[in-house]
C-alpha cells in the first residue's frame, strides 16, 4: 500500500487512515487468507455473512469499469447497490458505497475507531483493515445488492470471503502484480479465477489471450461452476453509436454504447449486460438500460478534462492506467484520434515503481510526439523522472521533465493551443489531476 491510500481531505481522518498504514509490520502487502483476517472479522460479528446479494468481480482490467456499468444500471432500475472499489482517487470514502452514496465521514470515523481497536493485536494490513471496515458498513447499512471488486487477484483475495455470491465475474487477464500473481497470463488467470464458487455463474469478459480460457474452464470443471464467456457462451458487436449483444441461444440485445469513452469500453458495458440475466430476484427493465448505460459515473478513465483545458488551450484527457493492458487500450484510442484530425499527441507520465514504464510506452509510441515525465506528488515509491525519459528515449521519443504535475501542464500550456494531451500511468497521479481539476486553476 502507499501513503495516497490514506488520503482524505480531513486531517483527523487521514491521520487514523495513516496510522493503519504505519501500524503494520513487515510486507505492506501480503496474500491469503490469514487467521488474524479472519479473526478481525470475527470480533466485528461475522459482516461478511450479513450481507445483501453480491456479485464479486476480479481482473486486470475493466473491473472498476464493468462494476461501474453495473451499478449506473441498478440505479436506472431504482436499486440502491453497495459498491466496494479500490484505490480511490481523491478520498477514502470514495471506496466504499452505501446504498448509492459515499460513506459519510462521520460514519467513516466511527468505523475506523472500532475496527482499529479490534485489530490492535493482529497485525494487518491496510487492505485487511479497510476490507473488514467496508463489510461492517455494508452490514450495517440498507442497500439491495453490493458489487464487490477484489483488491489484489481473487484466489487469497480479502474480499474473497463470500461463500455464495449471486454471480461472479472476470475481466480482461493481462500482466500485472506479476510478484504476487505469477509472470504468465495463465498463473494470474488462475488466480483471479479463485473467486469463482460452486453452482455460482461465472461471467468471462473479453480476453485477448486464448490460453487463460483453459484456465477458467479447468477450475470451473473442478468446482461445476457455469461459466458464461465471451466468445463462447455470448459476444457482442460494436458500431459508431450502439452495440448488440448475442448469446448462444439465439438471443439478441440492441442497446447504447456506454458514457464512458474509448472503444474497450464497449467490452466492458457488454460483460455488466451479460450478467444482468445472472442477477436472480433482480430486474432491469429496458427503459432503464439506455440511461443507465449513458449516466456511467468513473473518473480517470479517458476523462475529457474541461477546467484545466480551457485554462491551457490544449485537449486534455485523463487515464488512470497503469499496466501493458492498459496502454494497448489507450493505444487504439490513439489510433482513432490519429484518424480523426492528426492532431499531436503529447503524453504526461508518472508511475508507481511497482509498474514498468518501458511497457506502458512500447504499445503508446507509435502514437505519440513527446512524452513528459513526472513524480507523483506524495509518493516517495514513484518512478524518477530520469527513469520515464530513460524508457521514452529508448523507444525513440522526445522525452523531456516537470517537477510536477502542475508545473507540466503549465509549460504545456505555455505552448499554446491545438494539440493533445493525454495524462496517464497512475490512479494516484489521476487523483492528483483531478484535484487541479476542481480547483479549475493550474
Amino acid at each position: 500500500m502507499h501513503a495516497l491510500d490514506t488520503a482524505h481531505p480531513i486531517p483527523d481522518l487521514a491521520e487514523k487512515l495513516q496510522n493503519i498504514l504505519l501500524r503494520r509490520s513487515g510486507p505492506s502487502i501480503e496474500m491469503g487468507l490469514r487467521p488474524g483476517y479472519l479473526e478481525l472479522l470475527a470480533r466485528l460479528g461475522h459482516p461478511h455473512e450479513k450481507l445483501p446479494p453480491v456479485i464479486h468481480v476480479a481482473g486486470t482490467n475493466g473491473k472498476g469499469s464493468v462494476i461501474a456499468t453495473l451499478r449506473a444500471l441498478l440505479e436506472a432500475a431504482g436499486y440502491r447497490p453497495h459498491v466496494y472499489t479500490s484505490p480511490h482517487l481523491r478520498r477514502f470514502n470514495e471506496r466504499i458505497v452505501l446504498g448509492g452514496q459515499e460513506i459519510d465521514d462521520s460514519l467513516l470515523e466511527e468505523l475506523l475507531d472500532d475496527v482499529t481497536a479490534k485489530a490492535d493485536d493482529l497485525n494487518l494490513t491496510f487492505f485487511e483493515i479497510t476490507t473488514a471496515l467496508a463489510f461492517a458498513a455494508f452490514a450495517r447499512s440498507p442497500g439491495n445488492i453490493l458489487l464487490l471488486e477484489t483488491g489484489l487477484g481473487g484466489r487469497l483475495d480479502s474480499t474473497n470471503v463470500i461463500k455464495k455470491p449471486l454471480a461472479t465475474i472476470i475481466t480482461a487477464i493481462s500482466c500485472d502484480h506479476t510478484e504476487f500473481l505469477g509472470d504468465t497470463l495463465p498463473l494470474i488467470a488462475s488466480e483471479k479465477a479463485g473467486i469463482m464458487k460452486r453452482g455460482v455463474t461465472c461471467v468471462i469478459g473479453p480476453q485477448t489471450a486464448h490460453a487463460v480460457h483453459a484456465v477458467f474452464s479447468g477450475k470451473a470443471k473442478d468446482i461445476s461452476c457455469p461459466l458464461w464467456r465471451a466468445g463462447y457462451e455470448w459476444d457482442f458487436e460494436a458500431t459508431d453509436t450502439n452495440m448488440t449483444l448475442h448469446t448462444k441461444d439465439g438471443g439478441k440485445q440492441a442497446f447504447p454504447l456506454p458514457s464512458l469513452k474509448g472503444p474497450h469500453q464497449a467490452g466492458n458495458a457488454a460483460t455488466a449486460m451479460a450478467a444482468l440475466r445472472f442477477l436472480e430476484g433482480f430486474e432491469i427493465p429496458d427503459s432503464a438500460i439506455t440511461p443507465g448505460l449513458q449516466n456511467i459515473r468513473w473518473p480517470a478513465r479517458l476523462q475529457k478534462l474541461v477546467n484545466i483545458a480551457r485554462e491551457s488551450g490544449w485537449e486534455i484527457w485523463l487515464d488512470g492506467g497503469h499496466n501493458e493492458g492498459a496502454a494497448h487500450v489507450l493505444a487504439r484510442q490513439a489510433a482513432l484520434w490519429q484518424q480523426q484530425d492528426q492532431k499531436p499527441l503529447h503524453l504526461v507520465l508518472g508511475m508507481m515503481q511497482t509498474k514498468s514504464p518501458a511497457a506502458f510506452l512500447k504499445p503508446l509510441a507509435p502514437y505519440l510526439s513527446e512524452v513528459t515525465g513526472v513524480p507523483i506528488r506524495g509518493e516517495a515509491a514513484c518512478h524518477t523522472v530520469a527513469d520515464i525519459t530513460a524508457a521514452a528515449q529508448k523507444e525513440g521519443l522526445t522525452a523531456q521533465t516537470a517537477p510536477g504535475l502542475r508545473e507540466a501542464l503549465l509549460h504545456k500550456g505555455s505552448q499554446g493551443a491545438g494539440s493533445r494531451l493525454l495524462i496517464a500511468g497512475s490512479l494516484y497521479l489521476a487523483g492528483e489531476c483531478l484535484d487541479l481539476e476542481a480547483g479549475s486553476a493550474v
